[in-house]
């Protein structure tokens, strides 16, 4: 069956629950793929007369701004052990290095770091978590938490959409490169955080590493 023949069956409240639902659970804490299926949402509302992308927006922003408040709120309560759990669970998401690398990320930019969080695909699954893992204010988390959810669903879903309205009849033939690029942003992004998360645990391991070497060595009685 063609795509769009595909799209046409696929009812508009479905589509806002899943976005919302996806984004929800990426910003909580599980990574899931929120980014590609928000930008195969907006691509899809500009082809697909019966999806509003206001609605759409709105969905992904609900679901952003939830799912991080949840994601705090677990991570407040866990603590350090629920980031040792998830690392153990998820190990290529939160291995030691990817938790010092955001780790930095918050140290260097507080609560901003919540906020641009939300534009990179790694740190949109450690921002709620790791920023209740430490103790960040809550109403500065809120703060930078709404706005970038604002910011990143409603401007993704407007950007999207636009590009989708104005090449529709080239979008028609060629949708496929939408999800694409989608997924090189996002395969970019997440090679670039892999890198530094293995810079950073080398980094801790090295130090570490120094630090038992300057340990003075136990002296029995007999010495």
């Amino acid at each position: 069956m063609h795509v769009q023949e595909w799209l046409d069956t696929v009812p508009a409240v479905a589509v806002y629950a899943v976005v919302g639902l996806v984004i929800g659970l990426e910003s909580l804490g599980i990574p899931l793929p929120g980014e590609i299926i928000l930008v195969s949402a907006a691509l899809m509302a500009s082809q697909h007369g019966g999806i509003n992308p206001v609605i759409l927006g709105t969905c992904a922003t609900v679901g952003a701004v939830v799912g991080d408040s949840i994601g705090y709120a677990i991570g407040r309560k866990g603590g350090r052990p629920l980031l040792a759990w998830l690392g153990r669970k998820f190990p290529r998401h939160f291995s030691e290095g990817h938790v010092a690398t955001a780790e930095r990320s918050f140290e260097k930019w507080g609560m901003w770091a919540v906020f641009f969080g939300r534009f990179i695909a790694l740190l949109r699954i450690f921002a709620g978590p790791l920023a209740g893992v430490l103790h960040m204010p809550y109403w500065k988390f809120l703060i930078a938490n709404v706005l970038g959810g604002i910011v990143w669903a409603g401007g993704t879903t407007a950007v999207i959409y636009s590009v989708g309205v104005v090449a529709e009849s080239w979008l028609k033939r060629f949708s496929w490169l939408g999800l694409v690029l989608a997924v090189l942003i996002g395969v970019t992004s997440m090679l670039v955080i892999k890198r530094k998360a293995k810079k950073a645990q080398a980094q801790a391991q090295a130090t570490a590493a120094a630090e038992r070497s300057a340990e003075p060595e136990p002296v029995t009685a007999g010495d």
